[in-house]
C-alpha cells in the first residue's frame, strides 16, 4: 500500500510529496514539529501534543495554518488513508515560501506537513538488556524548549553516539549536568530510591512522555524530584533510564564507561515502563 501524505491542504502518495525550494523550513529550519505516537489506531496524548505544539508556534510567531479542530480532522484522515495501527505521524509547520530574507516575509503562508510512518519491531533487547548512553557536550542554542525543526547538534550527537556503539547522547551542559538525551529525556534512580529528572525549562524540550511519566509516578506513589543531577551523580546511580514518544521508557544500563547499577534494567524503571504501557492502553 502506498504511503499518503499530506502537503498543505492535499493529500498525496508519499514519493510525489513536495515542497518548494524557498520554503523557510528547508532554507533557514524556520518551523516547528511534533512527533505523536499511534497505538492501536488511536492518536497518544494528542491534547498535550497539539498544546506544545500551539506553543511552539507562539514563540516563534507563525501563525497556525489551520484551526485546532480542522487539525483534528486531517491527522485522522492521515492515520486512515496510511491504514496506520500502531506507529507514529510526523507534524511541521513551517512559515512559509517566500524570497530568502532573514526577516519575517510580509504574505507567506504557513506551510502545514504530516507524514505517516508504521511501528518498527522492538528490540526486546532494549528492555531485557538496557541501552548505552554516552555523554557530549551541549552545543544547542538556549530555546531548547521550543520543538523546533533546527536539529543539527541533535543528529551530530546521534551521530557520535552510533558511532561509539551507543543507542544515545546525554548532553551536558557547562555545569557538568545532563540536560537531556539527542531523542529523549533523561532519568536517574538515586540508591535512596529517588527518581529524579531535570525540570521542565528553555534547557530542555519538556517531552509529552516526560509529563505522563512524572504523573504516573507520582500516582503510583514513587518518589519523584524534579532537579538537575550531574554525569557523576548518574554514573554512581541505582538505575538510569530515558524516555520518548515512540519508545516510552528504555533502562539506561551503561554511561559511557560506566555500568549503571548492576548492569541490569533496575526495578523503578520497569515498574514505570509497566505503568506507562497500562496507561496508554486504558486510553485507547
Amino acid at each position: 500500500m502506498s504511503r499518503i501524505a499530506y502537503v498543505s491542504g492535499r493529500y498525496v502518495r508519499h514519493r510525489a510529496a513536495f515542497v518548494h525550494i524557498e520554503d523557510r523550513g528547508y532554507q533557514f529550519a524556520d518551523g516547528v514539529y511534533e512527533v505523536v505516537a499511534i497505538h492501536n489506531g488511536r492518536i497518544v496524548d494528542e491534547a498535550l501534543h497539539l498544546n506544545r505544539l500551539a506553543r511552539s508556534l507562539g514563540e516563534l510567531k507563525i501563525a497556525a495554518p489551520v484551526s485546532e479542530r480542522v487539525l483534528k480532522l486531517i491527522l485522522r484522515r492521515v492515520v486512515e488513508l496510511n491504514r496506520l495501527r500502531d506507529g507514529s505521524l510526523y507534524l511541521q509547520i513551517t512559515r512559509g515560501v517566500a524570497p530568502r530574507e532573514h526577516a519575517f516575509p510580509l504574505t507567506a503562508q504557513p506551510q502545514l506537513v504530516i507524514t505517516a510512518k508504521h511501528a518498527k519491531p522492538v528490540d526486546p533487547d532494549h528492555e531485557t538488556e538496557g541501552v548505552k548512553a554516552i555523554t557530549i557536550p551541549d552545543i544547542r542554542w538556549d530555546r531548547r524548549d521550543i520543538k523546533s525543526v533546527s536539529l543539527l547538534p541533535n543528529i551530530l550527537g546521534k551521530q557520535q553516539a552510533k558511532e561509539q556503539g551507543a543507542y544515545e547522547a546525554w548532553q551536558v551542559d557547562e555545569e557538568g549536568n545532563v540536560t537531556e538525551g539527542t531523542s529523549s529525556n533523561a532519568w536517574i534512580v538515586t540508591m535512596d530510591g529517588e527518581i529524579v529528572t531535570r525540570p521542565a525549562s528553555t534547557s530542555i524540550l519538556n517531552g509529552i512522555t516526560r509529563i505522563v511519566a512524572i504523573k504516573a509516578a507520582r500516582e503510583a506513589g514513587m518518589k519523584l524530584v524534579e532537579r538537575c543531577f550531574s554525569v557523576a551523580e548518574a554514573k554512581a546511580a541505582k538505575e538510569a533510564f530515558i524516555t520518548g514518544t515512540t519508545s516510552l521508557v528504555i533502562p539506561v544500563t551503561q554511561v559511557d564507561d560506566q555500568v549503571i547499577g548492576n548492569g541490569k534494567p533496575g526495578s523503578f524503571t520497569l515498574a514505570l515502563r509497566e505503568l506507562m504501557i497500562r496507561e496508554r492502553d486504558r486510553l485507547q
